[in-house]
């Protein structure tokens, strides 16, 4: 592929991203949406994480920007054409076929409140096992407003180094603002972010792409259990309520205790465990308070006993609470479903 290809190429990517911020900017609250702002103004503009941001500079780019969107918000997806021939920008795996010659790699899906998520990277490596592909991205040059480290489509896992790099930042620099005693700290203190922010952000980075892997496989194994595409379907009919989130977490939940938890139990990796715990939303730690507890078990006693267990013990729990969601959905949409399956859901806490 040639420099203008790339070029064009990465204009569409870029462009649709732009329509997916246009209409979902506004679901995050003010302060999150002004703190991924601030990182995407950053990104955009390739500065290094100390780097101090002028007020008034991204103050320009911001209003700019939400100009742009503004001018976007009824806007259509555009195709994307490779070597003229047009794709659809869904179609991911047609899009990476073509460009498997070209050391670059594309993803595409959906996510919380069904907003598309889009980018187009450096393929770093690309390697095949149990049935599925996994793409590692490095360097991206095009993404939107929330850019998730790791996802996983069909058969096909990417996991984007950038992203996931600019996440610890992001995290980094929110715990820093009160610095509290918590599992995200511990695995802060484990690293020398202090005397050596580059190698510590990479250090991080490289063990926690390893277990984002971990998390990705067992979305893997997770969609085999309950039917990718039932669950998708009823994730369809919960846009935008509570069961969104809740249904989401118990999958979540799931391909952890199928793949993750079990894995970080039998190596014992401390600044890993304390990460995994530290890193979980609101709607995660609600429904798995137990999780909690054998966190802090182990981090008294150092004996990681108490999480194999829970992983053993969450299996057959989630498994269970996801196929019921699955069955209530499928009895029709009759009444408040959405209500109905979150109060199922608050009705299985483990």
């Amino acid at each position: 592929m040639t420099p203008e290809q790339l070029a064009s190429l990465t204009e569409s990517v870029q462009y649709n991203c732009d329509v997916s911020d246009a209409r979902h900017g506004g679901d995050y609250s003010l302060c999150v949406y002004l703190m991924k702002m601030r990182e995407y103004y950053r990104w955009e503009h390739k500065l290094p994480y100390g780097a101090r941001l002028g007020k008034d500079a991204v103050g320009d780019w911001l209003a700019a920007r939400e100009e742009r969107w503004e001018s976007l918000e009824a806007a259509d997806l555009r195709p994307l054409s490779i070597a003229g021939r047009d794709y659809d920008p869904f179609d991911t795996d047609a899009v990476n076929t073509r460009l498997a010659d070209d050391g670059l790699v594309y993803s595409s899906g959906l996510g919380n409140g069904a907003k598309p998520h889009f980018f187009l990277g450096r393929l770093q490596q690309r390697v095949s096992r149990g049935g599925y592909t996994v793409y590692v991205a490095d360097g991206e040059f095009a993404r939107d407003l929330t850019a998730p480290p790791a996802m996983t489509r069909g058969n096909s896992i990417f996991l984007r180094r950038e992203s996931l790099r600019r996440m610890l930042w992001e995290r980094l620099e929110s715990w820093r603002w009160n610095r509290p005693d918590n599992a995200l700290g511990r695995a802060f203190a484990c690293y020398d972010f202090d005397g050596d922010l580059e190698g510590s952000l990479d250090a991080m980075t490289d063990r926690e792409l390893d277990n984002a892997m971990l998390h990705e496989q067992g979305e893997v194994e997770a969609g085999r259990l309950l039917d990718d595409a039932a669950w998708n379907a009823m994730l369809a009919d919960l846009i935008g309520t509570p069961a969104e989130l809740a249904a989401r977490a118990v999958r979540d939940h799931l391909a952890d205790a199928l793949v993750t938890l079990p894995r970080l139990a039998a190596q014992g990796d401390v600044p890993a465990l304390h990460f995994y715990v530290g890193n979980l939303n609101n709607m995660r730690k609600h429904l798995f308070p137990s999780l909690a507890e054998a966190y802090d078990a182990w981090h008294e006693s150092g004996g990681t006993e108490p999480l194999a267990r829970l992983a053993t013990q969450g299996r057959s729990h989630w498994l269970a609470l996801g196929r019921d969601l699955l069955a209530r959905h499928a009895t029709g949409l009759s009444g408040d479903l959405a209500a109905e399956l979150h109060a199922l859901a608050e009705a299985r806490l483990l």
